[in-house]
């Protein structure tokens, strides 16, 4: 083999070496493609999941403003349960004052 058979040998072994690489390239990216189909569900899978996030984020708020208003109308109501019972010690406190005084003016 002198030495242009030997560069002719390797040039067409390099070819066939391309255009088998070449070819694994479109295979695999035949096969792999995605199509408009898949493109339309991810789009549509995406809007959903935006959706989802605001309504997610809605629900949060309503709750937060709901736990507030709540938390508000306990305060409220313990607050008049305080003065409830600060106003029933209070007449307790004048009912047996109103006995005492009874009870020493009959004794009188």
């Amino acid at each position: 083999m002198n030495r242009i058979q030997f560069i002719i040998a390797t040039a067409i072994i390099l070819f066939v070496a391309f255009a088998l690489g070449w070819f694994a390239h479109w295979l695999i990216h035949r096969f792999t493609r995605v199509s408009q189909a898949d493109l339309s569900e991810l789009d549509k899978m995406a809007r959903d999941l935006h959706e989802a996030e605001e309504t997610r984020d809605q629900a949060i708020e309503y709750i937060h403003a709901r736990e507030a208003e709540l938390t508000n109308q306990l305060s409220q109501t313990e607050a008049e349960l305080r003065a409830a019972m600060d106003g029933l010690r209070e007449a307790r406190a004048e009912a047996e004052h109103m006995r005492s005084h009874l009870d020493r003016s009959l004794r009188s």
